[in-house]
């Protein structure tokens, strides 16, 4: 086997034990357990025998996996629920009814479930605990617009946003300005009711407000930062008249801004992240060392443009096989996060196959170097595949083909130019959602 073939093999199992750590039946068992009255949570816990009424709402790629876990904790004693996932990543249940919509862009399937997501919440009274169960893609999947915005408005500013190249915290900030349950809004219909949020993190330092657009915990962000956002991105002009508008009464005070952190609403609030790419990123770095790889954990908070990310960690690869630095051989570093594509292309691919394209161009003829860049929820932008994995021999294999990879770059082309090589990671729906995993693996060797 090539020192190539050994490190990709290696690299998919390291993946894979990350995976394995934040799947949301590991990260639910992890956090919860029902002795029949009390309802624990990690140190805290709640009196159910007193609870008039257990309601379960929930938003995300994870969410449908997460409620089926929650069945299988709480069984009968949920009363009601109700849960949006992305297409394909549903799961059956008995108790919680699930439905699929559209991810990134939403459409009115997403629209139908936030309204009923908002009369159940509206429906929680005082005694009563409702439980939401959170994780990334909520954003997108819970959309109630808020009045004077119709769907299509909401639709064309996230897709002027997806492409802009702003991070998820400034794609979120606006979103919780446009909205009826973001931001807060959803705890506040629920007042004065008991809420325990449960929360899969996929946004870099887990800030519970950015996380699929805070819908239990306080806005820290206005009108102002959400205006200031879409003027330095150049979509000010761009976006939707009715969004305009609706930011610009905002700033005038005309209507209230989002609920504010510490705000009577929450006083009954508990959110807690059960899951995130810290996890997956110590169980992935525990599968590199029991293969007997030196590790290194590079960052938990990686952000910046894809292909100038994929560019540095080339840079690091090269050094590692330079001169063993700054681990010996053999080495594997790691980093979670999610970086940005500002699109100027008209081709197909994602964050995490732009960052693999960019370090392959970087180690090219580069023997014994791996990188792989992938997005834990399975799915990497509008396409099939994850992300991508490349080596020294990526490029070649490209130009095998007859694909130009400096032009696949110029039109945001990823997609095609990986699967030329046969350097995508396609895994199908993992069914949770953390943030992206991105490894570097090198050893001595020539292929």
């Amino acid at each position: 086997m090539s020192v190539a073939a050994r490190l990709r093999a290696d690299v998919g199992r390291i993946i894979h034990a990350g995976l394995g750590a934040v799947s949301p039946e590991t990260c639910l068992k992890r956090a919860l357990q029902f002795d029949g009255e009390r309802l624990h949570i990690f140190e805290e816990s709640i009196d159910l025998s007193h609870t008039k009424r257990i309601i379960v709402v929930g938003m995300g790629k994870a969410s449908a996996r997460m409620a089926a876990s929650l069945e299988a904790l709480l069984g009968e004693r949920i009363d009601d629920g109700l849960v949006v996932t992305v297409d394909g990543y549903g799961v059956p249940t008995k108790r919680v009814t699930i439905v699929e919509a559209s991810h990134p862009v939403p459409d009115e399937r997403g629209l139908a479930v936030a309204q009923r997501i908002e009369q159940l919440a509206e429906s929680a009274k005082e005694g009563d605990l409702m439980i939401v169960l959170i994780s990334g893609g909520g954003s997108a999947l819970l959309t109630l617009p808020s009045p004077g915005i119709a769907l299509d408005d909401i639709k064309a500013t996230n897709e002027l946003l997806l492409r802009s190249g702003a991070t998820i915290q400034e794609i979120n900030t606006v979103r919780k300005h446009l909205s009826q349950l973001k931001g807060g809004q959803l705890a506040q219909h629920a007042f004065p009711a008991t809420v325990l949020a449960l929360v899969l993190s996929d946004v870099a330092g887990d800030p519970l407000d950015a996380i699929a657009s805070g819908p239990t915990v306080g806005d820290p962000t206005t009108y102002e930062d959400a205006a200031r956002i879409l003027r330095n991105h150049g979509l000010w002009s761009e976006i939707p008249k009715s969004v305009r508008n609706h930011i610009e009464l905002g700033l005038s005070g005309a209507i209230p801004e989002t609920p504010s952190p510490g705000g009577k609403v929450f006083s009954r609030v508990t959110t807690e992240i059960i899951g995130s790419g810290s996890l997956a990123t110590q169980a992935a770095l525990n599968e590199a060392r029991n293969l007997g790889y030196h590790t290194l954990l590079l960052t938990t908070t990686l952000q910046g443009e894809a292909r100038e990310v994929g560019k540095v960690f080339a840079a690091i690869a090269r050094e590692e096989i330079k001169s063993s630095q700054p681990l010996p051989l053999p080495a594997l570093i790691i980093a979670a996060g999610e970086t940005t594509v500002t699109v100027t292309g008209s081709g197909k691919g994602g964050r995490n196959q732009e960052l693999a394209l960019s370090a392959a161009l970087g180690i090219e003829g580069l023997p014994g170097v791996v990188i792989a860049s992938v997005g834990t929820d399975g799915r990497d932008g509008p396409t099939d595949a994850a992300g991508g994995i490349v080596d020294g021999e990526t490029i070649s294999r490209m130009r095998q083909q007859k694909l130009d990879p400096i032009q696949a770059m110029a039109k945001n082309d990823s997609y095609h130019a990986l699967s030329a090589s046969g350097d995508l990671i396609i895994t199908g729906p993992t069914g949770t959602n953390v943030a992206d995993l991105c490894l570097i693996a090198c050893d001595k060797g020539h292929d």
